[in-house]
């Protein structure tokens, strides 16, 4: 383990049914400090449980997990210090939501850290602020808007200033409108130095966001890399039901009819793809 790693993880085993099945089957993998890192698969390919394992709502039977070098204690203490250190938002805002108002959840997860109430009132009122929930933050958190109700599940979380933020399925039942909304959220983490794990089936998001992408497939690791390595491995993606993202495909395409170079650099979203196509054609 370096320095610069954040998260690690050693033959982790988690099973729901008394070792008949594992979720989690010898997982091992290594994340380093600020890396945006795309978690994909097959529904029940160990993502889910992986998150749950590094919040400390499931503890691994077997195996090591290791935040900051440290190794996961699943103590009160060693739950409190990890909570301290790693987030996780939910697919689904209304299992994470149970406060009567939105100041209140997002006042709970601080206190309940032991952050006196004047500095953490500081903190929600900056984080209130920074994710524009302040029109909406007396209101009860039963009757926001899908979009509303994710600002406040990333808002419980940020006010706590985690090393590392796990998202579930982000953008999960949100119109394009509230997508674009929490993407933005998500850069603006990334660019504060925060390490970013997002489960997500959106390959052409993941491909244009990540750093690392890892294909989870029966409860392990299958391949991890680059999301141009990865996406350019069809044996791996036909395991996980994924398929290539667009853009890959279409500049695969471009270079085999030889309109494009296969030398030039692999265009990491459409608007690459349209300059390098562009460029051709003014050449000629």
């Amino acid at each position: 383990m370096t320095d610069e790693t954040i998260l690690k993880a050693e033959d982790l085993f988690y099973s729901y049914d008394d070792n008949q099945t594992y979720a989690l089957n010898g997982l091992s993998l290594e994340i380093g400090k600020g890396q945006k890192v795309a978690f994909m698969g097959a529904n029940g390919s160990g993502k889910s449980t992986f998150f749950l394992c590094c919040v400390g709502i499931c503890r691994p039977q077997k195996g090591k997990l290791y935040v900051g070098g440290r190794e996961v204690n699943y103590d009160k203490k060693g739950l409190l210090d990890l909570r301290s250190k790693v987030g996780i938002v939910f697919q689904d805002p209304d299992n994470q939501l149970f406060s009567a108002s939105v100041y209140q959840e997002i006042s709970f997860g601080i206190l309940n850290l032991g952050v006196p109430e004047e500095e953490a009132k500081k903190e929600v009122e900056a984080v209130i602020d920074y994710l524009e929930i302040t029109p909406f933050r007396h209101r009860p958190t039963h009757a926001l808007s899908g979009g509303q109700k994710k600002q406040v599940s990333i808002a419980d979380i940020l006010v706590m200033h985690p090393d590392i933020i796990i998202l579930d399925e982000p953008a999960a039942a949100l119109d394009p409108k509230h997508t674009t909304m929490v993407n933005h959220i998500v850069d603006q983490m990334t660019e504060n130095g925060i390490t970013v794990l997002m489960a997500t089936h959106d390959v052409n998001y993941a491909y244009e966001w990540a750093d690392e992408v890892l294909l989870f497939h029966e409860g392990k690791i299958l391949t991890s890399g680059t999301p141009e390595q990865v996406f350019a491995d069809h044996e791996a993606l036909r395991h996980t039901n994924l398929e290539p993202p667009v853009v890959l495909e279409l500049f695969q395409r471009l270079t085999e009819k030889g309109i494009l170079e296969a030398s030039l650099p692999v265009p990491k979203n459409l608007r690459a793809l349209e300059d390098a196509i562009a460029a051709v054609r003014w050449q000629k």
